[in-house]
């Protein structure tokens, strides 16, 4: 058998329950002897049976050496990298590993602006500073995509003391930024490029998707395996090429944030994610790509609804789009998407995420054509009821202002703070992220000195009746500023 055509991190632990070792170790269940009912009933006796640690041919994450190390081997093989680690708390921990590997307490990193919350989390961490870049807006769309090749050119010049780049590829509505020259003007100056690319696990395996983030030259990616592929929830996977971030350094971070107790189960998820793939995977990804876009031209025969295409791509931080993202606009509806997404729960079609005009799906490797035209019959009906109502006036969504920041992240996180009315935080120093979705970027971060024009901007947003997110206080009525 092809060596690649095995599991054998699943193996092995298949093996060792069928030993018959009597446990006289953790986990408590004992290989589920005491496991209560409902949880061999959620989690099954045979994943019961193998949700074990400690014994030694099932490897040790923080130093693999025997079937831990042959998956990791496998799926770097698979997805092209020089080395892969599995993640089992979500790519959050991918992210803080790949910041504290590539940078050091003070650096600066570019960032863009729509990098997920976990990316703060990371600074923090990391003691690095960020400097931050604008993605492009799309107006119609009210969404942001991913920042030009021009910008991350301008941002390194500005700051030629900057250790690192940051993307984020593709966006979570799909869009892929044109990554191939973000990753030549890192490497241009000597910088690696770290790359959020939770929602791309499933691009290599398809020509007809944008390029994955390791073949447009990143040095780092961190993936959600769970998010599209069949891993389960909270595994991931961060995948290492070329020397500019040591394999070392990357090591020993993950070893530092990583558990000591690390769920087997989730390790296995990942290791039978890869074989998955390995087997059928440009087959898969293939049905997938085919599902989304018969429904994207089915969709756009409804009135009311508007579903994007490659036609919207070509343009400034929008290069390519992964088709398996479908991004519904409802505004022809005189809905918001909010509401699409409450009529369509009613219908029990649960929707991925909605902002103020959009509504998104996820086509995955497990959809069939039962489950698109299940979703197809929802999205007419609620076509149908709503058609001929007055079109919602588009939000006209600006993007935030530019910021100065005054402290890193983590300097804000160790500081004290108290709260102030909004009023009055004019000059002081932000110690709360504030985002409104949409457009989903951070009005302000913490660090940030906060002007006459953000107050401004937060009380607008506020008015238009944006979501709010990250603030203790989501009335914005006062804010968390640094004492």
């Amino acid at each position: 058998m092809n060596d690649a055509n095995r599991a054998p991190l699943a193996a092995a632990m298949k093996a060792y329950a069928a030993s018959g070792a009597l446990a006289f170790h953790t986990p408590g269940h004992k290989q589920g002897l005491g496991a209560h009912p409902l949880l061999r009933a959620l989690v099954t006796e045979e994943g019961l049976h193998e949700e074990v640690s400690l014994a030694e041919e099932l490897d040790d994450l923080h130093r693999p050496e025997g079937c831990l190390k042959e998956a990791q081997r496998l799926a770097a093989r698979l997805w092209g990298a020089d080395d892969a680690f599995f993640i089992v708390n979500g790519t959050t921990e991918a992210i803080h590993i790949m910041l504290m590997a590539a940078l050091s307490p003070g650096d600066e990193v570019i960032i863009p602006r729509n990098a997920h919350r976990s990316v703060l989390g990371g600074l923090v961490l990391s003691g690095a500073r960020p400097v931050y870049i604008f993605p492009e807006q799309d107006e119609v769309l009210g969404i942001a995509h991913g920042v030009t090749t021009g910008a991350v050119r301008q941002a390194l010049s500005e700051h030629p003391r900057a250790k690192a780049v940051f993307a984020v590829y593709p966006t979570y509505y799909g869009v892929a930024s044109e990554l191939r020259g973000i990753a030549e003007a890192a490497h241009e100056k000597g910088v690696p490029l770290l790359v959020d690319e939770a929602h791309g696990a499933h691009l290599r395996f398809s020509d007809e998707l944008p390029s994955d983030a390791l073949s447009c030259g990143a040095d780092l990616v961190a993936q959600s395996t769970h998010k599209l592929l069949g891993a389960m929830t909270q595994a991931s996977m961060l995948f290492r090429k070329g020397a500019r971030v040591p394999e070392e350094r990357v090591r020993r971070t993950a070893s530092l944030l990583t558990t000591t107790s690390p769920n087997y189960l989730l390790m296995a998820s990942l290791d039978i994610a890869r074989l998955q793939m390995e087997e059928e995977g440009n087959a898969l990804v293939a049905r997938a790509v085919r599902l989304s876009e018969e429904l994207r031209d089915a969709v756009n025969t409804l009135p009311g609804l508007w579903c994007f295409g490659r036609e919207r791509m070509g343009r400034p931080g929008a290069a390519a789009l992964d088709l398996t993202k479908l991004t519904v606009n409802v505004s022809g509806l005189g809905l918001s998407g909010e509401e699409a997404m409450r009529f369509l729960r009613k219908k029990n079609i649960q929707a991925e995420l909605a902002d103020a005009r959009n509504v998104l799906f996820i086509i995955s490797v497990a959809d069939t054509e039962r489950e698109t035209e299940r979703l197809f019959e929802a999205l007419k009906e609620l076509s149908a009821e709503n058609a001929g109502k007055d079109s919602a006036s588009l939000l006209s969504v600006s993007s935030p202002p530019n910021l100065k920041t005054i402290l890193s992240p983590r300097e804000t996180f160790y500081a004290a703070r108290e709260r102030l009315p909004l009023a009055q935080s004019v000059g002081r120093i932000a110690a709360e992220e504030i985002t409104f979705y949409p457009p989903g970027i951070p009005a302000i971060a913490p660090g940030e000195q906060i002007t006459e024009e953000a107050v401004g901007y937060l009380r607008e947003m506020s008015r238009m009746g944006m979501k709010v997110t990250g603030a203790q206080d989501v009335s914005l009525s006062t804010i968390c500023v640094v004492k």
